[in-house]
């Protein structure tokens, strides 16, 4: 993977298209940090992996249930969680300290 700073980016822009028209990837970095990533345009992109992140983006939201997440991936539950685990979003929402009053209260 290739890294290309915003300033360069600026002044030589085909470097950037060159990579992509090769299928590379290029991180572009702005005082070198990372602030975005390129690639080359592929369908499987839209089909898979716009559509996975919409989906989660829902999920978190709250505006699907993991349910649904795993029927528009048509993937099993199982695998939805570990989908939304594997991108940091949790899956079973509770409140630690709410289960500990009531334990507490039921002792």
């Amino acid at each position: 993977m290739q890294t290309i700073g915003i300033k360069d980016l600026q002044i030589n822009p085909a470097t950037l298209s060159r990579s992509l028209e090769r299928g590379e990837y290029m991180m572009i970095t702005k005082r070198n940090r990372p602030i975005g990533m390129a690639f080359a345009f592929d369908d499987t992109i839209v089909t898979n992996g716009l559509k996975t992140s919409l989906m989660i983006d829902a999920y978190k939201k709250g505006y699907l249930s993991l349910g649904q997440v795993a029927k528009a991936l048509d993937i099993d539950k199982e695998r939805a969680m570990r989908l939304l685990s594997l991108m940091g979003v949790d899956v079973i929402d509770y409140d630690f300290e709410d289960d500990m009053k009531f334990i507490e209260s039921f002792l």
